[in-house]
């Protein structure tokens, strides 16, 4: 199909060089699957609860979803938005779409209005898919059709009647309206066997050079951007990625972070693991309460988590001695893993240490599973493929001497060339030549390993959650009782990052905490971004240029304080 307009493709030069060269191995990612489910039909591929799928039956549901996104009559790059927890819909949903060059924008389980309308009129979304567990969803639909007139379909998965919306089971052919089947709850799979016809769609919609997915930015200036990413470079990136974790058929993943977070999804995560034939199980939550039955019920091999999570479940461990013994690779990546907790892993969780610091964007760094242990513990790892050219330059691009710190700049075989239909901010986002400025402090070890050191962009990083500060600050200035704002990190030994709010007030009266989480509440702004501190000053100090001393702030946030 014609590329997405408002795509940046990677110059001919580039991609004759990446499928020269057999990263680029012509594989679109709806083949992914496909594969596997040649090659072992019977094993188990998919837990979710208690409803398991053979690789044979998710690759039938994946078709049988394909052909439904045909039926509604959304066609090769129709975008959808993707609203869905970990659950088996999402995961054939998104091989549904892969096979139907249909292209999935992924929001995460805790946008709200604000993100999802943004993300539905940028992305020009012709249809929404959500988890219908009450009238939350039920609103949310509502402000998304509301506010993107493009939107013509939603879908609503889970066990709510989905009121005005077509059930997720529409896209399986079972739609109640037809009178054929009347569609299941989400404590039933939905029949992943086909129905009269062939097995399979007559063929893939998708070309390995389309745009498969839009993934979300960790926003640095406003709301997210959209990160194309296509099955050409993805793919590679799963394939890589699932090599340099050690994972086989024998691999058992357990998702407990958010599946549509690119951590989760393809670092390997659930792509790489059903590239290689493992087995995905799905968890509702990250929490070690959630997450431990499961581990032990599944003998789950392998998990990723953010940095906090990790403290959690050690503590967790220590105190409740679960079944840990067939977990072999714990995958720390999202934001910077401490030293002194990276020592206690394989001591508490008896598993080896894989860290991964990498960006939706693109650009992967990882531990290598033969590293020594000094490495794993004190770095970010080094880049995932030999065609990574990265770059670590001062703020007027010239590259550092080795060791010291810079800006990091990236480009290759998996590496955006543009954001989508960002052209202005594109403009500063890349250099001429075509590199990625990430925003990101780093220096380089001789060994090639990165150690990350802080970031240039004005984004806060809480707990591997990015929150944009300049979009977060604007909604806090809408509210009556608010002159100006700034939103400022600091440091925090759980989150790794907590969020203040100083507020310069307007008038006498003085917003609290309590009165700005319900301001951002009420306009929709995800949890996350909702500031941990407010305080309230009479002017802003100001640096020599008149802007936000932002660091002398960040200094008076030093002691622990309870929030208001």
């Amino acid at each position: 199909m014609p590329q997405l307009d408002g795509f940046t493709p990677w110059p001919r030069q580039f991609a004759d060089r990446y499928r020269a060269a057999g990263l680029w191995s012509g594989t679109t990612l709806g083949a992914v699957l496909r594969d596997s489910a040649h090659r072992t039909p019977g094993r188990t591929a998919l837990v979710d609860g208690d409803r398991r799928w053979t690789y044979a039956e998710l690759d039938a549901a994946a078709d049988r979803v394909a052909d439904g996104l045909r039926a509604h009559r959304l066609h090769p790059g129709s975008r959808l938005l993707v609203h869905l927890p970990n659950s088996s819909e999402f995961v054939t949903l998104l091989f549904g779409c892969f096979r139907a060059a249909v292209v999935p924008v992924l929001a995460l389980p805790a946008h709200r209005e604000s993100e999802l309308t943004h993300l539905a009129r940028l992305s020009g979304a012709e249809a929404y898919v959500l988890h219908a567990d009450g009238h939350e969803q039920h609103r949310l639909a509502h402000a998304v059709t509301g506010a993107a007139p493009t939107v013509r379909h939603v879908f609503a998965a889970g066990p709510e009647r989905p009121g005005p919306w077509a059930p997720f089971a529409a896209l399986l052919g079972r739609d109640r309206a037809d009178g054929t089947e009347p569609a299941r709850g989400a404590g039933t799979p939905p029949d992943p066997t086909p129905g009269p016809g062939p097995a399979h769609s007559a063929a893939d919609s998708a070309h390995p050079g389309d745009v498969a997915v839009l993934l979300l930015s960790g926003g640095t200036t406003g709301p997210p951007k959209l990160i194309p990413r296509t099955h050409d470079d993805y793919a590679y990136n799963v394939r890589a990625s699932a090599r340099a974790a050690g994972f086989d058929a024998h691999t058992v993943t357990l998702v407990a972070l958010p599946a549509a977070h690119n951590f989760a999804l393809a670092c390997p995560g659930l792509l790489g693991t059903l590239c290689t034939g493992g087995t995905v199980v799905l968890s509702p939550g990250p929490d070690p309460e959630t997450a431990f039955p499961l581990l032990a019920r599944e003998r789950v091999t392998t998990v990723a988590l953010v940095p906090p999570l990790v403290l959690a479940w050690l503590d967790a461990a220590e105190l409740l001695d679960p079944d840990l013994s067939s977990l072999a690779l714990l995958q720390a990546g999202g934001s910077r893993l401490k030293e002194e907790a990276a020592r206690r892993v394989r001591p508490v969780l008896g598993c080896a240490l894989q860290q991964v610091y990498g960006m939706a964007e693109g650009l992967l760094n990882l531990t290598r599973l033969d590293d020594p242990e000094e490495l794993v513990r004190t770095t970010q790892g080094r880049p995932l493929s030999e065609a990574d050219e990265v770059r670590v330059v001062t703020p007027d691009g010239t590259s550092v001497p080795p060791g010291e710190a810079g800006e990091l700049w990236v480009r290759g075989p998996y590496t955006l060339r543009g954001y989508y239909r960002a052209e202005e901010h594109n403009r500063t986002a890349f250099t001429p030549d075509g590199y990625f400025r990430t925003g990101d402090l780093v220096r380089t070890l001789p060994t090639g390993h990165l150690v990350v050191e802080g970031r240039v962009k004005d984004v806060i990083n809480r707990g591997g959650d990015k929150v944009p500060v300049e979009e977060v600050e604007n909604h806090l200035l809408a509210h009556p009782a608010v002159h100006d704002v700034a939103l400022v990190g600091f440091p925090d030994a759980e989150m790794g990052e907590r969020t203040c709010a100083f507020v310069v007030p307007h008038g006498p009266d003085e917003p609290t905490r309590r009165d700005l989480v319900a301001h951002l509440t009420r306009r929709g702004v995800a949890a996350f971004k909702l500031p941990d501190r407010v305080r309230t000053l009479a002017v802003f100090p100001r640096t020599g240029a008149g802007k936000v001393d932002r660091a002398a702030l960040a200094r008076t946030l030093t002691t622990p304080e309870e929030t208001r």
